[in-house]
């Protein structure tokens, strides 16, 4: 029932949008206008204006195909974004059955890969006159800074109590239960400038307390739930002063929201003793990016991909646990029972980034046997 040239002709039109964060505006209009030629009633909202996107940002679109038989409503979700180097893809297919970019972007698999599956999804639907229950889509914007689009989507319009979100690295039967709590952290030490070389005694470096409180972190794998990272630092204004400023940056991940938070409270007490005994002061701030949710292996919405791949001869799906954030962090935020399912695309935010059509095109059976 897929058509597979269909399927790979849609990821190369939405491939040509140069879709980057914030600039999903061409893959919206297009999205918008594909869903409402395949019968769903389509909506889109504000959200490129609630997180500043700019003149070439958009909102996130949602899709409801009404059911012509009975069963419980589904969610499919994907999202319109991708990392940067993403202007100017060029797919490139190879006689094996792989694509990849030209070597200077990312492919976009993340997430067009996602979205195709989706639309050759409702495509079939339509065209074959498939009986199935209500069916809902959802096409976030800017979801690689951490899920922004998701974050301020209006979630009473959702009625499925399950969703499959499709943004998974690796091989298609992968579905992740498990993502972390993501924070974000930032010191900002205040020292006091002076001469470093005519009258050093009467500064106070803030670099040097900076740096004693980064040497003290344990920073990498904290535990088997949790990391910890410090990714940038910066301050001082030139080589002969003493630098009165410096600030570092980081995240902790944790699948546990008290490891993360509690991690976060001990890095900001060590910064804050670092400053202290050198006689400067410190600024500690923490934000959480996206809270961690967990879905136990025999929920419903697992049992149902695992007979869906099982119906197709497929084995059992890979349940696994990421440290990567999604949209579905925020779906489960609001009460709906989703997991992250693997849809083709592999190495992701990077050059090298590919899909195999096979996989592809498998990631669709998938969807169809789920209805």
């Amino acid at each position: 029932m897929i058509n597979r040239k269909r399927l790979t002709d849609e990821f190369s039109r939405l491939a040509a949008f140069d879709s980057e964060s914030y600039h999903e505006k061409e893959t919206a209009g297009y999205l918008f206008e594909k869903l409402r030629s395949l019968g769903l009633e389509v909506t889109t909202d504000d959200a490129g204006k609630l997180i500043g996107s700019g003149p070439e940002g958009a909102g996130n679109i949602y899709g409801f195909l009404k059911g012509n038989s009975e069963g419980e409503s589904l969610l499919f979700s994907a999202h319109m974004d991708t990392v940067s180097p993403g202007k100017g893809k060029k797919p490139v297919f190879h006689e094996d059955g792989t694509v990849t970019s030209d070597g200077t972007t990312v492919l976009g698999a993340d997430d067009i890969t996602g979205i195709a599956a989706i639309l050759e999804l409702l495509q079939v639907i339509q065209e074959d006159g498939l009986s199935h229950p209500d069916i809902e889509v959802v096409f976030f914007v800017a979801e690689e800074p951490y899920g922004r689009g998701s974050s301020v989507f209006d979630y009473s319009k959702i009625r499925s109590k399950t969703a499959y979100v499709l943004d998974l690295d690796g091989p298609v039967g992968a579905i992740a239960n498990r993502a972390p709590t993501i924070l974000q952290f930032r010191a900002e030490v205040t020292g006091k400038s002076a001469h470093a070389g005519f009258e050093p005694e009467k500064g106070i470096s803030a670099i040097a307390a900076l740096s004693k409180a980064v040497s003290e972190l344990k920073l990498g794998r904290i535990d088997e739930e949790t990391t910890a990272n410090v990714g940038t630092i910066g301050g001082g204004t030139g080589k002969n002063i003493v630098p009165g400023s410096a600030y570092a940056e980081g995240e902790v991940r944790s699948l546990s929201d008290e490891k993360a938070w509690g991690l976060a409270e001990k890095i900001g007490k060590i910064f804050t003793k670092a400053a202290e005994e050198q006689g400067a002061k410190v600024a500690f701030t923490a934000k959480e990016m996206v809270h961690a949710y967990s879905v136990e292996e025999d929920a419903p919405v697992i049992k149902r991909y695992a007979k869906a791949m099982e119906g197709l001869g497929f084995g059992k799906p890979r349940i696994i646990t990421t440290f990567g954030g999604s949209d579905n962090n925020n779906l489960s935020l609001h009460g709906i029972s989703g997991i992250v399912v693997a849809n083709a695309m592999n190495h992701v935010h990077t050059t090298q980034e590919y899909f195999s059509v096979d996989e592809l095109e498998k990631s669709t059976e998938i969807l169809l046997k789920l209805l």
